[in-house]
């Protein structure tokens, strides 16, 4: 059964009750994640890329895709914060705060701000269905039920060690092909290997979190992967995901010499790899989750270069 906890904000009323305080702008912006976009938009970008490659780009078609994909991100991270809010699991958080957790936004607030978000993806993804292929909608059906219930619904998969699987297929696979299947009205299979490395890329992203949120999670019964890894284990993974991803890159370099570039994003994967491997914990990673941002964002936008050149 799922627990329903009321916060308080110092000096005023707990959130989900009277007096809830009144939301900002400001507060919307950091529940929404922005700086993990780079997850969103590096797949969209490597698949337009593919798509470009092979001959083929529509613009109306990449702006639907565009909004289909941030829509459902963006509405799932409030669902995240929804769900972890009333379980108690961000009672405690050492990164940045979470609307529900820290009483910024009363669950049901944040409950609505994820609906609206997922009804303007299922309106782009009629209107990409009509157009393009109705198999979408079964797509559109398949992000909405991932994203809810990677931490909603009364066994979450994210609380079961599955996030890492998840994150792999929705941002890595489905991500990179469905954004070329939009574009070209099929898979090719150049798709398939460029999804691999930004899938990698992605769970390197979430390992960092997990990495961080390791003893609050386990103390919420938050099963992640990293929790069922341990410390230790949880670091040496992250490694493992940063390194497949680069020699999954140089993979591809026998059929698209240009995507060599990606070496080009090595840099960017020096200060999180030191801060995971040197044993950083908590507030301390939370520079190694950002720099996993920016490592996914310099890496795919160098292979997206490398498979247009």
């Amino acid at each position: 059964m799922v627990t329903t906890h009321q916060h308080h904000i110092p000096g005023g009323e707990p959130a989900a009750g009277r007096g809830a305080p009144r939301s900002t702008v400001r507060n919307w912006l950091a529940g929404a994640r922005l700086k993990t976009l780079p997850v969103t938009l590096a797949p969209i970008v490597v698949g337009w890329a593919i798509a470009r490659s092979l001959g083929h780009f529509s613009w109306w078609r990449a702006v639907l895709t565009l909004l289909f994909a941030l829509g459902f991100v963006l509405g799932t991270n409030f669902f995240n914060d929804y769900s972890d809010g009333v379980r108690g699991a961000d009672d405690e958080r050492v990164g940045p705060v979470r609307l529900v957790g820290s009483g910024r936004a009363t669950p049901r607030q944040v409950l609505r701000m994820g609906i609206a978000l997922y009804a303007l993806s299922v309106l782009a993804g009629v209107v990409l269905a009509v157009t393009v292929s109705w198999w979408l909608l079964a797509l559109a059906a398949a992000c909405a039920l991932g994203g809810w219930f990677y931490t909603g619904g009364s066994r979450p998969y994210g609380y079961q060690g599955l996030g890492d699987i998840s994150i792999f297929l929705f941002h890595g696979v489905v991500a990179v092909c469905a954004t070329a299947y939009i574009q070209l009205g099929r898979v090719p299979l150049l798709a398939f290997g460029a999804c691999i490395p930004i899938g990698l890329l992605a769970c390197a992203l979430l390992t960092t979190n997990n990495l961080r949120d390791i003893p609050t999670d386990t103390a919420a019964g938050k099963i992640t992967l990293a929790v069922r890894l341990g410390d230790r284990r949880t670091r040496a993974y992250y490694v493992l995901c940063v390194g497949a991803a680069f020699a999954c890159g140089l993979l591809l370099t026998a059929d698209r010499p240009w995507v060599l570039l990606v070496l080009g994003a090595a840099p960017f994967a020096v200060l999180p790899l030191r801060r995971v491997l040197g044993g950083a914990r908590g507030s301390e990673l939370i520079a190694a989750l950002e720099h996993t941002c920016l490592l996914l964002l310099a890496y795919g936008s160098l292979l997206a270069i490398g498979l247009v050149l």
